[in-house]
């Protein structure tokens, strides 16, 4: 079995509000034949709360108005370091950086299909490891540090 071609749609157009939210390490995976409880798992992160929930917002707000969908459960707004979608179709994961890591949602995942994104989510690969570099590099320079 397939995501079905309503799954993909719902996919394509959430990658891509969350790209133009600046999410990092867009990714989405086939999970209709492991699960039967949705087609496709989109994962995306940032590293504060306040982006992860403005990445939320944009997410909603774009398949509402644009395919008329509204999820069904939305779980972790209080604290904004995971919340969860549920479009029953797919399921949006939007996670701060360091929950990305520290559940490594992908090693779960690595086994099912990844599905094509649009081309500006695709481009939001390794911008976590790159933004934990550049916050590496000021905090050494504050405090008058080597960074390698």
């Amino acid at each position: 079995m397939t995501a079905t071609d309503r799954s993909l749609e719902l996919v394509t157009t959430a990658a891509q509000a969350a790209a133009d939210k600046l999410a990092h390490d867009i990714v989405a995976y086939d999970v209709s034949d492991v699960l039967s409880i949705t087609d496709a798992f989109l994962l995306a992160s940032a590293p504060n709360d306040r982006q992860v929930k403005s990445i939320v917002d944009e997410i909603e707000e774009r398949l509402q108005k644009e395919l008329g969908a509204k999820p069904v459960r939305r779980e972790g707004d209080r604290e904004a370091r995971w919340v969860l979608l549920d479009y029953v179709d797919i399921v949006v994961h939007v996670q701060h950086s360091e929950e990305r890591v520290f559940y490594a949602l992908e090693r779960l995942w690595k086994d099912c299909p990844e599905l094509e994104l649009p081309e500006d989510a695709k481009a939001t690969r390794g911008k976590a490891a790159e933004h934990a570099r550049q916050q590496e590099a000021e905090a050494a320079a504050e405090t008058g540090g080597e960074w390698r």
